[in-house]
C-alpha cells in the first residue's frame, strides 16, 4: 500500500492527469501486494462504477450546455445581464458574476464554465479598462457558481455516491449558490470604490424591455428544469433530456443561431466531455475500490471520531481536510472515493447528508481555484492570457470571499435545508 500512494504522490506532482493517477496507482497496488487475482475483478469494478441512472444526467446536462452556446443562449443571457446591470460602477464585473448565475443553471461544471465564459468575459473586461489580471480572477471565481447553482455535476455525483435525493440536492443549492455571488459582488463593490471606476451610462427602458423579451426563451430552460423537479413532472436525469430539447427548440426556431452544420462538432463536443468524466468515474471507483480492499475508510473513520466528539469541531475538521484535498485532487474523483468514507461518520455526529453534500462539493469546487492542481486556474491563465503567478495574486480575495460563505453555510444549516424542506 505504501508503494501505491507513493506512486499516486508522484504521478501527481508529475502532473499526470488524474483519471490515469487513479488507475496505474490501482494496478501497481494489485502487483505489489501480490493479490493478482484481484486484477480479473478490476474490469468489473470500471463497469460497476458507471452503472448507474443518475449518471446519466452528466452528458445530458453537457449536450444542453453545447446546444445552448452554439444556439445563441449563452450570448442572449450575458447581453441581458449586460443591459440591467451594465451601469454600475464595476458593472462588467458584476455581469460576470450574474451571467455565470444564469449559465450555472445550464452547464453544472466549474472547469466548463469557465472555459466558456473566458474566452468571453475577459477581453470584453480588458476593452473596458479593468486589468486582465482581475478580469481572469472575476471569471474564474464566478465559474465556481456552475457545480452549487442547479443542475450540478457534482451534487449527481455526491446523490449516487450517498444515496441522498438529487432533487433535494439541487434545491439544496441555490441559496448557497446565491449567497457565493453575494459575496463576491460585495468585494467587487468594495474593488470598485477603492479604485475608483468610472460608472457607465444606464440603459433605455425601451432597450431594458427588448433585452428582456429576447432572453424569455432562454430562460425557459433552466425553468423547466426547475420547475419540472420541484413539481415532481420528472427526475432530474430526465429534466436533463428536456432540456437538451428545449435548447434545441429554442436555438433551431427562436434565435435562429442553430443549423445542421453545427450539430456534429456539438455531438462530438459532448462526447469528448462525457468520455473524459466517464473514465475519470470508472477510475476513481477502481481506487476507491483498492481503499476499501485495505480498510482505509475504516481506519480514518475511527480517527477522526477518535479526534472530537462535537459536531461543530468536525465539520471544521472536515472543512480543512477536504480543502486541503481540493488542492491536489480533481473534484469528481476526490468525491467519488470519500463520499463512501463519510457518508456512515456523519450519521454519527447527526449532520443532514443534504447539508454534508453542499459542503462537500463547494470544498471540492473551491480546489478548482487553488494550487497547485487547481484545473480552473490553468483553463483561465491559458485562455485569458495571464501569466499564472499574477492570476493567483489576483484571485486570493475571491478565495477568501468563497471561505467566507463556506463558513456561514458551513454553521448555519437552515440556509441549506430550508428549500428542500419546503418543497417537498
Amino acid at each position: 500500500m505504501t508503494t501505491a500512494l507513493l506512486l499516486f504522490i508522484v504521478l501527481l506532482l508529475l502532473r499526470v492527469p488524474i483519471a490515469f493517477v487513479l488507475g496505474l496507482t490501482t494496478i501497481i497496488y494489485i502487483i505489489a501486494s501480490g493479490n493478482l487475482g484481484l486484477m480479473s475483478t478490476a474490469p468489473q469494478r470500471l463497469y460497476s462504477g458507471l452503472e448507474s441512472y443518475g449518471l446519466l444526467a452528466i452528458p445530458l446536462f453537457m449536450l444542453a450546455g453545447e446546444l445552448m452556446n452554439s444556439g445563441g443562449i449563452t450570448k442572449r443571457l450575458i447581453d441581458f445581464a449586460k443591459t440591467f446591470i451594465g451601469h454600475f460602477r464595476g458593472g462588467l464585473a458584476y455581469v460576470n458574476v450574474v451571467a455565470n448565475m444564469l449559465l450555472a443553471s445550464i452547464i453544472g461544471s466549474a472547469t466548463a464554465q469557465i472555459a466558456m465564459m473566458s474566452r468571453i468575459m475577459v477581453p470584453s473586461m480588458e476593452k473596458e479598462g479593468y486589468s486582465k489580471e482581475f478580469s481572469a480572477a472575476t471569471t474564474a471565481s464566478a465559474g465556481l457558481l456552475g457545480p452549487i447553482i442547479p443542475p450540478s455535476m457534482l451534487f449527481i455525483i455526491y446523490g449516487v455516491g450517498s444515496g441522498a435525493s438529487i432533487g433535494s440536492m439541487f434545491m439544496a443549492g441555490v441559496l448557497p449558490g446565491i449567497l457565493l455571488a453575494l459575496a463576491f459582488i460585495i468585494l467587487i463593490a468594495y474593488t470598485g470604490m477603492k479604485q475608483k471606476w468610472p460608472t457607465q451610462k444606464r440603459a433605455t427602458v425601451s432597450l431594458m424591455g427588448t433585452s428582456f423579451i429576447k432572453v424569455i426563451p432562454a430562460l425557459l430552460v433552466p425553468i423547466i428544469i426547475i420547475a419540472g423537479i420541484l413539481s415532481g413532472a420528472f427526475t432530474p436525469t430526465e429534466s436533463a433530456a428536456i432540456a437538451c430539447v428545449v435548447a434545441l427548440i429554442v436555438g433551431f426556431f427562436f434565435y435562429k443561431e442553430l443549423d445542421f452544420k453545427k450539430i456534429p462538432s456539438v455531438m462530438i463536443n459532448t462526447a469528448i466531455s462525457t468520455a473524459t468524466i466517464t473514465m475519470l468515474i470508472a477510475m476513481a471507483n477502481l481506487f476507491g475500490w483498492m481503499l476499501s480492499f485495505e480498510q482505509v475508510p475504516q481506519t480514518l473513520a475511527n480517527w477522526m471520531t477518535s479526534l472530537t466528539e462535537n459536531p461543530l469541531v468536525f465539520l471544521l475538521i472536515i472543512n480543512i481536510f477536504l480543502l486541503f484535498v481540493g488542492m491536489f485532487m480533481d473534484g469528481i474523483a476526490a468525491l467519488i472515493i470519500l463520499v463512501p468514507i463519510f457518508t456512515p461518520i456523519i450519521a454519527t455526529y447527526g449532520i443532514d447528508p443534504i447539508h454534508f453534500g453542499v459542503i462537500i462539493c463547494i470544498n471540492l469546487a473551491i480546489g478548482v481555484l487553488t494550487p497547485p492542481v487547481g484545473a480552473g486556474l490553468y483553463i483561465a491563465s491559458s485562455l485569458g492570457k495571464v501569466k499564472l503567478e499574477a492570476l493567483i495574486k489576483a484571485i486570493w480575495p475571491f478565495l477568501i470571499a468563497s471561505l467566507a460563505a463556506l463558513a456561514v453555510i458551513t454553521y448555519w444549516p437552515d440556509m441549506v435545508l430550508w428549500l428542500p424542506s419546503i418543497l417537498k
